[in-house]
């Protein structure tokens, strides 16, 4: 079946696909940001004097880091119910979109662990001994003093791992969720013509990276300015 790039790229066929590139982007910022949080939780563990809190850290990182995200994420979603039936008997339905949000944010977590945890040893030991001697605790000085200091060095890199989020949100296509992949491929089987769509979602991918990437010059620029 011969189709034009016409009929393929209609304003419905055209707003299908952005509708999957907004899926694409709500789970990539939504996985930096539990991914995030995740980190934080991490590198303190991992920078912890409390050898427990140290060894549940590297294990997480390292699992997750010597691990397929697609092996994760399959795991969520077909894994985690079947194990639920087993021990309830009941039957759990897992959401695609929301399984891949958790998915991601937990491989993202273990990369911006160390990406966290390199920019707490980064700042000065001093500012731990300042802290110290104003009266605050451990917990204190890295709420208020390492942590928004570590977030002026992380922020590009986190940047970059957004940009990595908004290409690795194709897997979720693997379970079903309707993102831009997913709507590229749909189109593509009802015109019998994947090459058109495909590139469409290539070009989208591409724009949005572009974009985060200038953004993220902008941002380093500014930041270099106000040091």
């Amino acid at each position: 079946m011969n189709v034009t790039i016409q009929e393929i790229f209609t304003a419905e066929n055209i707003a299908f696909m952005l509708r999957g590139a907004g899926v694409s982007i709500l789970v990539a910022i939504c996985s930096v940001f539990f991914g995030t949080l995740l980190g934080i939780l991490a590198a303190t563990c991992k920078i912890s004097k409390n050898k427990i809190l140290q060894v549940i850290g590297n294990f997480y990182v390292e699992l997750i880091r010597g691990t397929p995200m697609l092996l994760q994420l399959t795991f969520l979603f077909l894994g985690v119910p079947t194990m639920y039936k087993m021990i309830t008997g009941n039957y759990l339905s897992m959401e695609p979109v929301l399984t891949g949000i958790i998915a991601l944010s937990i491989n993202s977590g273990a990369y911006s662990c160390e990406l966290i945890r390199s920019a707490i040893n980064s700042i000065d030991k001093g500012q731990w001994e300042a802290g110290k001697s104003i009266g605050l605790t451990n917990s204190q000085i890295m709420k208020k003093i390492i942590l928004p200091q570590s977030f002026k060095i992380i922020i590009p890199p986190l940047a970059n791992e957004l940009i990595v989020l908004i290409k690795d949100s194709s897997l979720i296509s693997t379970i079903g969720a309707v993102e831009l992949m997913k709507a590229s491929t749909i189109l593509g089987t009802r015109y019998y013509n994947p090459i058109y769509p495909l590139m469409g979602a290539g070009l989208v991918y591409l724009v949005l990276t572009l974009v985060i990437s200038k953004l993220t010059s902008v941002l380093e620029r500014r930041m270099s300015e106000s040091d």
